[in-house]
C-alpha cells in the first residue's frame, strides 16, 4: 500500500539535503580586534555615554602626611642614638665610609680584621645618626649619611694607617672623611695624618732638635778659640822643628 502511495505522489517523498558549510574569514583575534573604519569609529564615540562623576567623600583613613605628623618616637632609636653619641665621644678616631653593594661574607671578614686591630666597624641608619649628633660639634657629618654608610671606631689615633691598609684590599668600602683628636678631617687630610710618623718618633725629633740648637751655639762660640789653638799649636811645632836641627 505505501510503495503505491508513494507511486502515486511523489511529492510525499522526503529527502534530507546535503549541507556544506564554508568559511571565507580568517580566525577572529578577540584580544587584538581589527580596528573599525573610521565612520564607525567616530559614531561610536560621539555614542559613547558620559555618566557623571561620583561625589568624592571625605576618606575614613588619615593621609601619609598626618600619619607622618603624629607618628611617635620609637625608643629604641633614642637608645641606639645614645650608643653613637657615645662612640664619638669617646673614640679618638672615627672614620666614614660609603659602602658599595657587598656580600655578608665580605663585610664580616672584614669586621674581624678590623677587629683585630682594635678598630670597630659599626653602621647606623641617617634618622639615628641625625638624632645622635643634633646640637653637638658632631653635627658637620650629616650631609655624609644619604645613602649606605658605615663608621669605624677606635680609641688609639696610631690605628689610622692600619685602617687604611686593611680597606685598601676592600674596594666596595671608600673613605669619606674622618674625625681625629675632635677634628674633622677630609679624605685627603686622613690619608697624609696616616702617613705621619707616629707620636714616639716626633718626640724623639723635637728633642733631637732641641738638642742641636744649643750645641750648634756652643760650637759656634767656641770656634774662634779652637782655631785659634789650632793656629798656635802649629805655630809651636814649627818652632820645635827649627830648633832640633840648631842643636844637632
Amino acid at each position: 500500500m505505501t510503495s503505491l502511495i508513494q507511486r502515486s505522489l511523489p511529492l510525499a517523498k522526503t529527502s534530507t539535503p546535503a549541507l556544506q558549510f564554508l568559511r571565507f574569514r580568517g580566525k577572529i583575534n578577540i584580544q587584538r580586534p581589527k580596528a573599525p573604519h573610521y565612520e564607525r569609529a567616530r559614531v561610536v564615540a560621539v555614542t559613547q555615554p558620559k555618566y557623571p562623576e561620583a561625589p568624592k567623600a571625605k576618606s575614613c583613613f588619615k593621609t601619609r602626611a598626618e600619619r607622618t605628623q603624629q607618628q611617635q618616637e620609637n625608643p629604641y632609636n633614642e637608645i641606639i642614638a645614645r650608643e653613637v653619641r657615645n662612640w664619638l665621644d669617646h673614640s679618638r678616631l672615627v672614620a666614614f665610609f660609603h659602602l658599595n653593594s657587598i656580600t655578608a661574607d665580605d663585610i664580616f671578614r672584614v669586621r674581624v680584621q678590623l677587629h683585630k686591630q682594635n678598630l670597630h666597624l659599626k653602621s647606623y641608619g641617617s634618622k639615628i645618626i641625625e638624632q645622635a649628633v643634633k646640637n653637638t660639634r658632631y653635627e658637620a657629618i650629616v650631609p655624609l649619611f644619604h645613602s649606605n654608610n658605615c663608621i669605624v671606631f677606635s680609641p688609639d689615633p696610631q690605628k689610622t694607617a692600619a685602617m687604611l691598609r686593611i680597606v685598601r684590599r676592600v674596594p666596595q668600602m671608600v673613605l669619606l672623611g674622618g674625625i681625629v683628636e675632635e677634628t674633622i678631617l677630609s679624605r685627603n687630610q686622613l690619608v697624609d695624618y696616616a702617613q705621619m710618623p707616629g707620636l714616639q718618633a716626633a718626640q724623639a725629633q723635637l728633642v733631637q732638635t732641641l738638642n742641636q740648637a744649643p750645641g750648634n751655639l756652643i760650637q759656634q762660640l767656641q770656634a774662634h778659640q779652637n782655631s785659634f789653638v789650632r793656629v798656635l799649636n802649629v805655630h809651636a811645632k814649627n818652632q820645635d822643628k827649627e830648633e832640633t836641627p840648631e842643636s844637632t
